[in-house]
């Protein structure tokens, strides 16, 4: 698995003349914590965070301000070829949010954020579990139940009031996607129970 992989795109991009108004919409409607600054043709030449633009917003004004005037010059952007591994070490030994992906030329083609990585590294079964619990958890207000799921099969183990609520349990379960098996208190439920 390789930068390609992981990155998201298509990619949100600001160039050095876009106002700080401007940039800052696009952080707020996209819930980016960054974005890569690029020349026309895509490569990078800086990047501008969410921390710039609001020093510079309460500082002075978005007013006519550029992204050019403010953008972080130095920016460390990864290969499409980078690990997993090699991208994660890159983000933490940099403290960093969000880390450009760029091609042979230089040109943005990715980003890769850390929910990107959260997502390649934490494996689907723990994912479900997660989903599974927190569901659950909304319906009975309470943690009644343990989760466990192995190979997408979701055992739910703990105490149920009655036939109508362990129903209500496996219907839930089913509505996960990924979800191949339900098993209630050690018992399998097939798709008519």
């Amino acid at each position: 698995m390789d930068a390609a992989e992981v990155m998201t795109r298509p990619v949100v991009t600001v160039e050095p003349s876009t106002t700080i108004r401007a940039a800052n919409a696009l952080l707020i409607d996209h819930g980016f914590s960054a974005l890569p600054v690029v020349e026309h043709g895509g490569r990078l030449v800086g990047i501008v965070s969410g921390i710039d633009l609001l020093v510079q917003s309460i500082g002075q004004g978005a007013g006519a301000t550029t992204v050019g005037q403010v953008m972080n010059k130095v920016v460390i952007s990864a290969p499409l070829t980078a690990t997993p591994t090699e991208l994660a070490s890159a983000m933490l030994g940099h403290r960093l949010r969000c880390l450009p992906v760029v091609d042979a030329r230089g040109c943005v083609v990715g980003v890769v954020s850390r929910s990107d990585l959260l997502r390649v590294l934490t494996p689907d079964d723990d994912v479900m579990t997660a989903r599974v619990d927190r569901l659950l958890r909304a319906y009975s207000r309470t943690r009644r139940w343990t989760v466990e799921v192995v190979g997408g099969r979701v055992a739910v183990s703990g105490p149920f009031e009655d036939q109508a609520e362990r129903q209500v349990v496996a219907a839930l379960v089913r509505t996960v996607p990924g979800v191949v098996g339900v098993v209630l208190g050690g018992v399998p439920v097939d798709a008519t129970t």
